[in-house]
């Protein structure tokens, strides 16, 4: 099967989020930089923030429980206490070990889906949504940035601090970094080729890599730059980017799987990959598309081998997800935690654990 037809079975929601294109000086559009410092959230009230505002945000009652959300879960991040905090469309949802917490209840929070999260080097955790901007949690209060505050968009679906603190965001309206105290945004209009973004990194030598749904760009700190494919055409639909600890760039999404060595493209798989992960072993993690969907697929590729001919595999399967796999994360133990359709499942090598009620 070919990946474009996966492809047209996920459904368009899970699949906008952030693109960039470049060429030329970027400048800092300092006509968003509002207000330097947002009040914490207020308690949600139903006619302010109605549940008709985001029809995808799943409404519990739940606070505290055994069991995890029930349904989708896009990401998760491991903070440094040893907590694993979910982005879900439950909301904001802490794990202890014991108990799921459901922050966006017990905090009265907008009722928005959630779809990313970091943990910064300060220790603050930072939440994406979809349509309510982003929430900065310094473990005790939480403060919510919007477009109001000179964000480019209110959807945020990835997140990374550079080596200066800044903290970046891909949104559905361009990129912004927040440096404290403004935001800063790059759109077109600075060099982005398209303003949809799925995923933003800093490589070892300090660039910001963007991956979008036009295809993939870098930022030096004075330009963007585009980085084609072998035929010189933009990657269609980049869903993920990583880099691994030899300093190769990966790159996955509508077109396949592709390692870049800052020279060259090697071409791993033509099937449609949705999300990266490179764990403390040197091994890739990765979720494709199987020839069977709506399932994907959960691989593990030990980062030396070199790719099979085409039709050939040279990663192991790890499992079968009977609908979408997202976010994938390595604990502080070694054990594998990845978002589904159902919720969050827990993999320590030999089984796998799903949180259900």
């Amino acid at each position: 099967m070919k990946p474009s037809s996966f492809f047209k079975q996920i459904p368009l929601l899970f699949l906008s989020i952030l693109i960039s294109s470049c060429n030329g000086q970027v400048k800092n559009n300092s006509a968003k930089d509002k207000r330097t410092e947002p009040n914490p959230v207020s308690i949600w009230q139903k006619d302010l923030n109605a549940i008709t505002n985001d029809p995808y945000f799943v409404e519990t009652k739940t606070i505290n429980a055994p069991f995890g959300p029930q349904s989708i879960t896009r990401n998760m991040v491991q903070d440094k206490s040893g907590n694993l905090w979910l982005a879900s469309w439950e909301g904001i949802i802490r794990y202890d070990g014991k108990t799921f917490t459901n922050f966006t209840n017990q905090e009265g929070l907008r009722r928005f889906h959630v779809f990313s999260t970091f943990e910064d080097k300060k220790g603050n955790l930072w939440f994406g949504t979809i349509r309510a901007g982003v929430y900065r949690y310094n473990g005790k209060t939480f403060t919510n940035f919007t477009t109001r505050d000179g964000l480019a968009d209110d959807q945020v679906g990835s997140i990374v601090e550079d080596k200066r603190g800044n903290i970046w965001f891909g949104t559905a309206a361009g990129v912004s970094y927040f440096d404290g105290k403004k935001f800063h945004n790059f759109t077109t209009k600075e060099g982005l080729i398209d303003n949809d973004v799925n995923s933003i990194i800093e490589d070892k030598r300090g660039n910001i890599w963007v991956g979008t749904r036009g295809g993939v760009c870098y930022y030096n700190g004075k330009i963007f730059t585009r980085v084609n494919n072998q035929a010189g055409l933009p990657f269609n639909n980049v869903r993920s980017i990583i880099e691994d600890y030899k300093g190769n760039l990966w790159i996955g999404g509508q077109d396949g799987l592709f390692r870049y060595n800052g020279k060259s493209f090697t071409t791993f798989s033509t099937d449609f990959i949705g999300f990266l992960y490179p764990d403390k072993q040197g091994n890739i993690w990765i979720s494709a598309g199987s020839p069977q969907p709506p399932k994907m697929v959960l691989y593990r590729y030990d980062g030396k081998s070199e790719p099979l001919p085409a039709g050939k595999k040279n990663y192991t399967e790890i499992h079968q997800e009977n609908g979408q796999i997202f976010g994938i994360m390595e604990d502080k133990q070694g054990n594998i935690w990845f978002g589904t359709e159902r919720g969050v499942c827990h993999y320590d090598g030999k089984t796998f654990k799903y949180f259900k009620e």
